[in-house]
């Protein structure tokens, strides 16, 4: 076996093992074109290695740009968006205050959870909804 050919075969396999040990689908498209170069090798030999390489980095670039395009972009959408970022979930609610908001700050009991909360000077047990958040912070205006 020619050693071009089998180097490319490796540098195939290895591109997809490093894919399957770190998922992320940057490794699996530089193995794809490291496979057709395998193939270009085998059926047409006499390449030189320039050549090889250029059309490596050619087709790596080639594979990225086409995942890129158009398999990024069709990953399924998430029926609950807000699942990893807990304050954007809470804009809406309409929750009592716990503690009254004195100087701009106050505090709201969400479930099991307390949480500061920003707004306009209002007494405790006042029903305010959650219009923002600014950190862990929860921006609130009254009901009334």
């Amino acid at each position: 076996m020619r050693w071009d050919v089998f180097t490319w075969a490796a540098v195939a396999l290895l591109l997809f093992a490093a894919e399957t040990m770190a998922p992320g689908a940057f490794m699996l498209w530089l193995g794809f074109a490291a496979v057709v170069v395998f193939l270009g090798t085998l059926l047409v030999p006499g390449i030189p290695l320039l050549a090889q390489v250029t059309a490596f980095v050619v087709l790596s670039f080639i594979s990225i740009q086409v995942y890129r395009t158009w398999f990024r972009n069709r990953e399924p959408q998430s029926d609950r968006p807000a699942l990893n970022r807990r304050t954007a979930a809470l804009v809406g609610r309409a929750v009592p205050l716990e503690r009254a908001i004195v100087q701009g700050r106050g505090r709201v009991q969400i479930a099991d959870a307390y949480w500061d909360v920003t707004g306009p000077e209002l007494p405790a047990g006042t029903q305010v909804r959650i219009v923002g958040a600014e950190g862990m912070t929860l921006v609130v205006e009254s009901l009334a």
